[in-house]
């Protein structure tokens, strides 16, 4: 009895479906790639950064310590380029550093 039925979904596609129909996907997205941050970005990062939040499109972040918050400053673009790729779209379009 493996037969296929044309409206079968997996469980990814199903929960992909439910995030669309209620508007909570962009959401989702954000607060995944919050919860990334010390994955893409390394424990020496994540450990000064005390804030990290996204509102209207922006990262926000407060870093600790004023020379991590110039080195990032630097890589700002690289850094956005990161997180989106890792959210598989344009969720983001600035980084905020405070």
């Amino acid at each position: 009895m493996s037969r296929s039925r044309t409206n079968d979904k997996t469980l990814k596609e199903a929960i992909e479906q439910m995030l669309q129909v209620y508007k909570l996907k962009r959401r989702f997205d954000e607060t995944s790639l919050v919860s990334a941050w010390p994955e893409l970005m390394g424990k020496a990062v994540a450990n000064r950064t005390s804030q990290l939040y996204i509102r209207d499109r922006r990262l926000y972040i407060r870093l600790d310590s004023a020379v991590l918050k110039n080195e990032l400053v630097m890589i700002r673009s690289q850094i956005l380029d990161k997180l989106n790729e890792r959210a598989g779209s344009k969720i983001l379009d600035e980084i905020v550093f405070m």
